[in-house]
């Protein structure tokens, strides 16, 4: 190791998780080779009646570990590799859709520990009757942008509502936003004539982790009239901190899509959230489905994945995409 590579946390330790993903794919590949070498052995066992059943386990597992290489294949993106912030919204549906906003914060939490990610949520503002109207969530593990830029959009739920005193049908939409965090390296110009910071008391429903002073910071970027915040954090300090590192790849994000549109010579537009923009539905009535409409991915069993069970969804679409 050179003299000096601890000097700069930050960049030794992006060396570091580099050096463990290259380190984790060369044992997929001798796991695969291993795999493919007893799968011969099977083969010519068959072929003189001495296989038992080993075979369909062996080649089961040989299928998942393809799949999980093909995945790999398929994150070369210049941010596929890093960290991820996760946004989700409340939209078109009332105290339904920020019950919806809530469902999907646990969806997602549980989809991140199941890929042993970490997860840190930010800034949330909860609603005092039901749900949540917004929260924004750091996701710390390998390939995390990689795989959730997969859940960035609208999301649809149909189900009898809980909030209906009929005992209605009830349509409601959530936005995800799915930003990568941006290295320190990368600049992203931002003048501090173009800010408004206010500071704030957090809300929530109390308990340790909640601020009792004014700590919470509200960033405002006057150019584009994005709005961020944090507010999880024990200081000012540390919230505002948060917030300029959201604020940066929000920009920095909104910079790429400008340069893309220029190239392509088009003018995109976010997708409104309510009817009509979804990417994926998730149907509790009359029937049970969850449909993701661009890849045409679906399931009968909602219940796993409001659990976390997302990965089919995730992976169909990265193939897909490329």
């Amino acid at each position: 190791m050179e003299a000096g590579f601890w000097d700069d946390n930050e960049k030794a330790a992006a060396v570091q998780r580099e050096n463990k993903l290259l380190m984790r794919r060369m044992q997929d590949i001798d796991q695969m080779d291993d795999l493919i070498e007893n799968c011969q052995l099977v083969c010519e066992l068959n072929e003189i009646g001495e296989a038992g059943g080993e075979g369909e386990g062996l080649f089961r597992e040989m299928e998942e570990k393809l799949s999980i290489l093909e995945v790999d294949t398929l994150l070369s993106g210049e941010y596929d590799a890093s960290n991820a912030f996760v946004s989700i919204q409340a939209g078109t549906g009332g105290l339904d859709a920020q019950d919806w906003a809530e469902m999907l914060m646990r969806m997602y939490l549980r989809y991140f520990d199941t890929q042993g990610w970490k997860s840190h949520i930010l800034d949330i503002n909860q609603d005092s009757e039901a749900g949540i109207k917004h929260v924004t969530i750091e996701v710390e593990g390998e390939f995390a942008y990689g795989m959730l830029q997969a859940e960035h959009g609208v999301h649809r739920l149909v189900r009898i509502s809980p909030y209906n005193t009929s005992g209605k049908r009830q349509t409601s939409f959530a936005a995800v936003e799915v930003m990568p965090e941006v290295d320190k390296d990368v600049e992203v110009d931002i003048s501090d004539d173009d800010l408004k910071i206010d500071t704030f008391r957090s809300g929530g429903h109390g308990g340790q982790s909640v601020n009792t002073t004014d700590s919470a910071v509200r960033i405002t970027h006057l150019p584009t009239g994005i709005v961020v915040s944090c507010q999880n954090e024990r200081s000012q300090l540390d919230n505002k901190n948060f917030a300029m590192r959201v604020l940066q790849s929000k920009l920095y994000e909104l910079h790429l899509k400008q340069e893309a549109e220029k190239l392509e010579g088009i003018k995109g537009e976010a997708a409104d959230n309510t009817w009509g923009s979804q990417i994926r539905s998730y149907v509790l009535h009359p029937y049970n489905m969850v449909k993701d409409h661009r890849t045409s991915e679906e399931t009968g069993n909602v219940d796993a994945v409001l659990d976390g069970d997302i990965g089919p969804f995730i992976q169909a679409y990265l193939k897909e995409k490329k």
